[in-house]
């Protein structure tokens, strides 16, 4: 049975890889070279920082190709294997379809595993690159844009001293809004600063119409109001704006550590929470996907490559639909966002299990 593993797993492999390649280059072509030749026609990008656009767009290109791929290479290896009549071959040996399909199933968890270490320590690292690059090099030095959830850490020898909150960066007005200033000591939460807003004066930021809030005695809590007050940070608008990192450039411990802040300050983290989970379900979808595509493969006129390419094109429209309103759900009804983003994995689940054991009676 090795040698039949090792030859479906050859077959699966190189049809993987080249779907890799064909899906990338279709994503590539359709939107990040779009982007590009924008940002040569607008601000005259240069021949390095076009090349490192690619390079850095790659990563969360190609982490979204796997599913697809691995659904394409079930496909079209159990199509090709169906089309020659080896399918029937093996089966007449007693080699059931179960048995046929483990290799495949064995590898597409082993893309999964890989796919969600990819998409942790790749992915958020070439997508900051990627954003710091049109920035700070391609569109130059130019003002801040408006930001909503600022977060600002200030950590020393691994223990975090203070932590600020502010709702929204308004560019129009330069104004930190609704700003939270937690402050620690060896861990422990000791002062709570409320304000209004802070604003960019000189070489600091102010802080207007806040309360402050002393925590440092056990079972005490005093109060101070203020009406303005230096805010202890000494980072620029600018700075402060270039630091702060969006979802897809956050890492999963990155987005654990974001939506406990935000939910601190009662902020909805729904949509935050269906980034963190579809971390995990993208990646599962090769499992799944490959669950369908081997039973499909062998179905009759299954044999022709274009035709394997067309279904796995309907596969992962439906797929990728279903997980466009799981997640519309997620945010706005009364189901988790844990459980609503799972919804297109279980259907796939489902649907593929059904299929192998139509096809194994």
């Amino acid at each position: 049975m090795r040698i039949l593993d090792k030859y479906i797993l050859k077959e699966t492999i190189m049809t993987f890889i080249f779907g890799i390649c064909a899906f990338s280059a279709v994503f590539l072509g359709s939107g990040t070279l779009l982007r590009i030749a924008q940002y040569i026609t607008q601000y005259g990008a240069s021949f390095s920082a076009i090349v490192r656009l690619i390079i850095y767009s790659l990563p969360g290109i190609i982490v979204w190709t796997f599913p697809m791929s691995m659904l394409l290479a079930a496909l079209l290896t159990f199509g090709r294997l169906s089309g020659n009549s080896e399918i029937i071959a093996m089966k007449a040996c007693g080699v059931s379809f179960k048995r046929l399909v483990t290799p495949v199933i064995a590898f597409s968890l082993g893309v999964s595993i890989f796919s969600i270490g990819f998409n942790e320590y790749v992915v958020p690292a070439s997508n900051q690159a990627y954003a710091d690059l049109v920035r700070y090099e391609i569109q130059g030095n130019t003002s801040p844009e408006s930001q909503e959830h600022i977060i600002i850490k200030q950590i020393q020898d691994g223990n975090i001293q203070r932590l600020v909150y502010a709702r929204k960066y308004d560019a129009e007005t330069g104004n930190l809004d609704n700003l939270s200033i937690q402050e620690f000591e060896q861990g422990k939460m000791v002062r709570v600063e409320n304000a209004e807003y802070a604003k960019w004066s000189v070489d600091e930021w102010v802080m207007y119409n806040g309360v402050l809030y002393d925590l440092s005695e056990p079972n005490t809590e005093r109060m101070m109001k203020f009406d303005s007050q230096v805010l202890p940070i000494n980072q620029t608008p600018k700075q402060i704006i270039k630091s702060q990192k969006k979802p897809d450039e956050m890492t999963i411990k990155e987005l654990r550590e974001q939506i406990n802040i935000m939910k601190s300050q009662y902020v909805d983290t729904k949509k935050l929470e269906i980034e963190l989970y579809q971390r995990f379900t993208v990646p599962m979808a090769s499992l799944m996907f490959a669950l369908i595509g081997a039973p499909l493969g062998i179905q009759p006129n299954r044999s022709s490559s274009s035709i394997g390419f067309g279904i796995s094109i309907i596969i992962i429209f439906i797929y990728y639909t279903l997980m466009t309103l799981a997640g519309a759900i997620g945010q706005n009804s009364f189901i988790p966002p844990v459980i609503a983003v799972w919804i297109p994995n279980i259907v796939t689940l489902i649907a593929g299990i059904y299929l192998i054991r139509k096809e194994s009676k």
